[in-house]
């Protein structure tokens, strides 16, 4: 079996690109790497791409130069866990609220790992995470 190495894009689906845009960008940091009508790409920790898609709008093939990417979409709360270090998660719950943005779950995970939950404009479920949560990180 061929090896894959990483989970390169994650995909939300909002129902205002602006108003994502400014939270992604604005609240969170993550600095742009695309925008136009249908979407933006952000980029994270230089090492994957958040793609946050007005719904609806790549529900349909794109063709493009070099080939067709099909259709997708997503409806309902979806979840994007970010990878922070643990002597920042401090920090990330301090800029959280003075952001008004509200935490709404800490775990501390058996492994020694912490997670911090909280909501985006369009109710997805977004969590820092410090190392220990899994087997792998």
């Amino acid at each position: 079996m061929p090896k894959l190495n990483a989970v390169l894009e994650s995909a939300l689906y909002v129902d205002d690109l602006s108003r994502a845009r400014e939270f992604y960008e604005g609240s969170l940091g993550l600095p742009l790497l695309l925008v136009n009508q249908r979407m933006c790409a952000f980029d994270v920790g230089g090492r994957s791409v958040l793609l946050v898609f007005l719904r609806g709008a790549s529900s349909e093939d794109m063709t493009t130069p070099g080939g067709t990417i099909p259709g997708h979409d997503g409806h309902g709360p979806l979840h994007v866990a970010f990878a922070v270090a643990a002597e920042e998660l401090v920090a990330w719950e301090k800029t959280l609220e003075e952001r008004g943005i509200p935490i709404e779950s800490r775990v501390i995970w058996p492994r020694g790992g912490t997670s911090v939950y909280f909501r985006d404009p369009d109710g997805h479920v977004l969590e820092l995470a410090t190392p220990g949560l899994w087997a792998t990180y």
